[in-house]
């Protein structure tokens, strides 16, 4: 039976150890602070698709992501006995004005063909929905029926326990593997990225920090909302989540500040069905950029049996279960699939990325 040592219990970390578990493999995570401490123990869950058009091999992954996550999650829910918050319910987007209405019936055409038949994106009026609807200038939404949502914490615990239900152990407070264990696979998030660009001439990656909130507003059945930046998700939980900021200079990467505030301002103005809506949670925490904004994996350049799996940012819940499938491809039975631009050295020679 393969061993394999995970460093870092965020979303990519666990949903490797999970799908290494499912293959046979003798699995430890180990997590330096707790489960969920950074950027995926957040509030926000949404997976949502790139526009359907310009097609490229990123946009192709995130699409197979996103069709595979709905028996993903169910057999995480089946093997743990935890429910991940899980549910393919689609998103509503505001359409401005008549440009952008036209760019939106394009991209219906696209997604027609480049979605396969298995989702669809359709100008609707606003007035086909109710409850959870975003101010739109047209009368008019983009409805499509691929995004997804998940609970970013109970998809973590039903993760970890999945892993353990398979014979596999989650420690936290463990900051380092074992002597001599191999191979070792670092899912450590924005500090892990700093640690890769050590002695390098540039970073091959950075953090960003995101403020978040949560507000007591049942929804759990409708569309999430993307408007003017912002997602707006129901959970199964009763609460809607808000996120976020993208914010490349900080320097406390935990505390919730005005920038917190003036999203609840932006959302209310945007969401009429949220103007009254109680505030249950600020959340504020680093995401993990790598350099060419895709995530990162493969082996650990200079350390022989470590390997690199990390960078998700704002993609980490919806291709971490296509990726771990990959990354266990290479780590455990030495199968090279992983794609083109994701590649730990893809993020060594590209060039730094716009601020």
């Amino acid at each position: 039976m393969a061993a394999l040592t995970v460093m870092g219990g965020g979303v990519f970390g666990l949903a490797l150890a999970f799908v290494a578990a499912t293959r046979g493999a003798r699995v430890q995570v180990l997590e330096r602070r707790r489960i969920g401490a950074g950027a995926s123990g957040g509030v926000v869950g949404a997976l949502a698709p790139h526009v359907p058009e310009n097609w490229n091999a990123g946009k192709a992954v995130q699409l197979d992501a996103l069709l595979m996550a709905e028996a993903f999650w169910a057999e995480v829910a089946r093997i743990s006995g935890r429910d991940p918050g899980y549910a393919r319910t689609g998103r509503l987007q505001p359409v401005a004005d008549a440009a952008g209405l036209a760019r939106a019936l394009a991209r219906a055409e696209g997604a027609a063909t480049l979605w396969q038949g298995r989702a669809d994106w359709a100008v609707r009026p606003v007035s086909d929905f109710a409850g959870l609807v975003p101010v739109s200038p047209t009368g008019m939404v983009v409805h499509d029926t691929l995004s997804a949502r998940l609970h970013p914490r109970r998809a973590l615990a039903a993760l970890a326990a999945g892993v353990v239900a398979q014979g596999g152990t989650v420690a936290e407070g463990a900051d380092m593997p074992p002597e001599g264990r191999a191979p070792v696979v670092w899912c450590t998030g924005y500090e892990g990225l700093a640690a890769l660009s050590t002695g390098r001439a540039r970073p091959v990656g950075s953090g960003v920090k995101g403020q978040a909130l949560r507000l007591a507003h049942d929804a759990s059945a409708l569309p999430q909302v993307f408007a003017e930046g912002l997602h707006i998700v129901p959970h199964v939980d009763g609460s809607v989540a808000i996120g976020s900021t993208s914010e490349r200079d900080f320097t406390v990467p935990d505390r919730t500040d005005a920038q917190c505030d003036a999203l609840l301002e932006r959302v209310r103005a945007l969401c009429p069905a949220l103007a009254g809506a109680p505030v249950l949670e600020r959340w504020a925490g680093v995401r993990p950029r790598a350099r060419t904004r895709a995530p990162m994996l493969g082996r650990w350049p200079g350390r022989p049996g470590h390997y690199v799996f990390n960078g998700g940012f704002k993609t980490g819940f919806a291709l971490a279960p296509l990726l771990a499938g990959i990354m266990c491809d290479l780590v455990l039975e030495g199968r090279d699939r992983v794609p083109d631009g994701f590649r730990v050295e893809d993020n060594l020679q590209a060039p730094p990325p716009p601020r």
